[in-house]
């Protein structure tokens, strides 16, 4: 079992204090290779990434909260990170050192008034799994088995100030362009504040869930208002295993893996398409492969909602024809801050291309009928396409960001979808749900 924690730090001061060390370990660990390199000149960054990687998730896990997110999100980009910070964040997705019974006891006190004993016919002293934001035990009541998801300590009150405590390293580590960094920052703060709200939580997945109900092959718990509050959120238990546990164990059949992906597909085109607003986290830590081979959601935590304007110009980038109409692709472009009117004209060339490029790699599943996610090549060239980006230096260097701030969790929606289907090994129907433009 994991071992248990006993305490958060939830004062800025002891937060700072973390982060402050964990900053010094980093130099540490870059002294201690280069250090390493002068006597052997051939060596690479293996080893400093994995030093790093380890001493940063260490910090994190311990500090809860969103940091720990960021970091999870920054996990499913598998072409900005090397593999030893994809590994070690993607822990945070569902196995974070949990927080111990008493730090438990004491929120339900806090809220409740009540211990969990007495709210329950049976409550596990020991979490199930615990992420980034709250952890969550098995509980029984009148025959029925629950799943109550408990918020960590001080989580929504350290937000903003872990934001700003995390940007030097993310700025530095993972050569972010501070320009993107600050516009997208202010987006990834609301959805951090709303994901603490479980009161939000719950009127969302009981809202979403009763609309998306009828599509095949997903299935919903039901919620319980009554056993939930600001912090604690109670469900259905949903007997199966965490997506990711599930990849590691079992394989579906293509059959199976075909049928589950559509589902997810489906699931994901209704909300953007019909109700313009999705499930904005998909990670598989937020999704249980039930024992009858349905897949179970069971976080809306991180919900998207889609403005409209911005809906009617995003949408037109999956726009089969788009391509072949360079007015109305340049319009766009312009209308996303992917290019400026007053940049110069090597820039307006450069991101003309490269968001071309782009547009044609990700939009590559809409242009036929049916799209293999199996497919090896053609996340090997996605993936490729995302490092060389992240090495050019008119990225880097740009003074503005590219992109606008509403696009960053349908980017990242599409990106995690991709790779759950790729990992799944999953053929869909692209044309279920298509944009109404």
């Amino acid at each position: 079992m994991m071992k248990e924690q006993k305490s958060i730090p939830t004062s800025k001061v002891q937060r700072a204090s973390r982060f402050i060390k964990t900053g010094a370990n980093i130099g540490t660990n870059y002294l201690k290779h280069y250090s390493k390199k002068l006597v052997d000149p051939g060596r690479n960054k293996d080893e400093l990434h994995q030093d790093n990687a380890t001493d940063i998730y260490n910090s994190l896990s311990e500090l809860k909260g969103s940091a720990l997110k960021v970091a999870q999100m920054l996990s499913m980009d598998k072409s900005m990170l090397p593999s030893a910070y994809q590994k070690q964040f993607s822990m945070a997705q569902y196995s974070a050192p949990p927080l111990s019974f008493p730090l438990v006891n004491k929120t339900f006190e806090k809220y409740f008034k009540k211990k969990p004993s007495d709210l329950f016919d049976t409550f596990s002293r020991h979490a199930t799994n615990a992420a980034s934001i709250g952890q969550v035990h098995k509980a029984t009541l009148k025959g029925k088995e629950l799943a109550v998801k408990v918020q960590y300590p001080g989580v929504a009150d350290s937000i903003k100030s872990d934001l700003a405590m995390v940007k030097p390293i993310a700025l530095r580590m993972f050569k972010l362009n501070p320009a993107d960094y600050d516009e997208f920052i202010g987006e990834v703060e609301s959805r951090l504040i709303e994901e603490a709200n479980y009161t939000l939580e719950l009127e969302r997945s009981v809202e979403l869930s009763e609309k998306c109900n009828e599509i095949a092959n997903i299935k919903f718990p039901t919620y319980y208002p009554e056993l939930s509050c600001s912090k604690i959120l109670t469900m259905d238990w949903l007997e199966g295993k965490p997506l990711g546990e599930f990849l590691k164990t079992e394989k579906f059949s293509k059959e199976d893996a075909n049928r589950v992906g559509q589902g997810m597909w489906d699931f994901y085109h209704f909300q953007m398409h019909q109700l313009c607003a999705l499930h904005a986290d998909p990670h598989p830590g937020n999704f249980i492969i039930t024992n009858d081979l349905q897949l179970g959601i069971i976080d809306f935590g991180c919900v998207k909602v889609i403005p409209d304007d911005f809906y009617r110009i995003y949408f037109q980038l999956l726009d089969r024809g788009i391509l072949f109409d360079k007015p109305r692709l340049e319009r766009v472009f312009y209308q996303l801050n992917f290019i400026y009117e007053d940049d110069t004209p090597h820039d307006k060339a450069f991101f003309k291309k490269v968001f071309t490029d782009l547009v044609e790699l990700l939009g590559r599943p809409f242009q036929t009928p049916e799209f293999d996610f199996s497919d090896s090549k053609y996340f090997t060239e996605l993936y490729a396409f995302g490092e060389s980006i992240s090495t050019m230096k008119e990225f880097r260097n740009s003074k503005r960001a590219r992109g606008v701030k509403d696009a960053l969790y349908i980017n990242r929606t599409y990106f995690g979808l991709y790779t759950l289907l790729n990992d799944m090994g999953a053929k869909v129907n692209t044309n279920t749900w298509l944009p109404s433009i």
